[in-house]
C-alpha cells in the first residue's frame, strides 16, 4: 500500500516518443534556418571579397565565447549521464553552472559585437562591409542562447524536485542536444567568418 501510494504521488510526465519527434523536428527547423542564415552570409560577404573594409578583423572574445560554449556543451552531457543514476541534485547544479555559463557566453558575445560595431569595417555604412552581417549572425544566434538559458533554468529546477529520473529524463537530454547544436552552429557559423574576413585580433589576448 505504500509503495502505490508513493508511485500515485509521484509527478506523470508525457509520452516520451512525442516530444522526442517535436523535439526532433524543432531542432530541424532551426537548422534549415541557420544553414540558410549562413549560406546568405557567405553569398553577401563572397560578394564584397574585393572591398578592403571586409577585411576588418574579429574581435579575440569570439573564441574566448567559443571555449565558453564548449564547457556548456559538456557540462549537460555530464548532466544526462547523472540523471541516468538519479542524482538529482548533481544534475540541478550541473544545469545550474551551464545556464550561468550560457549567460556568461552571452555577455561576451554582447561586448565582441559592440567592438566589432566600432570597428573600421562599418566605418562606410554595413552595406560597405560583413561586419554588419557577422553581428546580424552573432545576434541571432546569442537570442537561441538565451532561449536555451530559460530551458536549462526549468529543467534544472524540476530535475531537483524530482520530475525527472533513470526512466524518464527526455527533457536533459533535450537540453543536451540543444546545447550540441548550438555549438555545431556557432563553430559553422565562425569558419565562415574567419575565411570571409581578416581572420581574428589577437593583439589584445598575446
Amino acid at each position: 500500500m505504500r509503495a502505490e501510494g508513493i508511485l500515485k504521488s509521484k509527478p506523470r510526465l508525457p509520452s516520451d516518443s512525442r516530444y522526442q519527434l517535436g523535439g526532433m523536428l524543432f531542432l530541424v527547423s532551426l537548422l534549415i534556418f541557420f544553414i540558410s542564415s549562413i549560406l546568405l552570409y557567405v553569398i553577401y560577404a563572397w560578394s564584397r571579397k574585393d572591398d578592403p573594409q571586409s577585411q576588418a578583423s574579429l574581435p579575440a572574445s569570439f573564441l574566448i565565447s567559443t571555449a565558453c560554449l564548449m564547457i556548456i556543451s559538456i557540462l549537460v552531457h555530464i548532466a544526462t549521464r547523472s540523471i541516468r543514476r538519479d542524482r538529482h541534485l548533481a544534475t540541478f547544479l550541473l544545469l545550474s553552472i551551464s545556464g550561468l555559463s550560457a549567460t556568461l557566453f552571452m555577455g561576451i558575445q554582447y561586448f565582441a559585437m559592440i567592438d566589432m560595431l566600432s570597428g573600421p569595417g562599418l566605418r562606410g555604412g554595413t552595406g560597405r562591409g560583413v561586419a554588419g552581417m557577422v553581428a546580424v549572425l552573432a545576434l541571432l544566434h546569442a537570442l537561441h542562447v538565451a532561449g536555451g538559458v530559460i530551458a536549462l533554468g526549468i529543467v534544472s529546477v524540476r530535475s531537483l524536485r524530482g520530475r525527472y529520473d533513470h526512466e524518464r529524463h527526455w527533457p536533459v537530454d533535450f537540453a543536451a542536444q540543444y546545447w550540441h547544436f548550438l555549438d555545431l552552429v556557432w563553430v559553422s557559423m565562425l569558419v565562415a567568418f574567419w575565411l570571409t574576413t581578416g581572420g581574428f585580433d589577437l593583439s589584445g589576448i598575446l
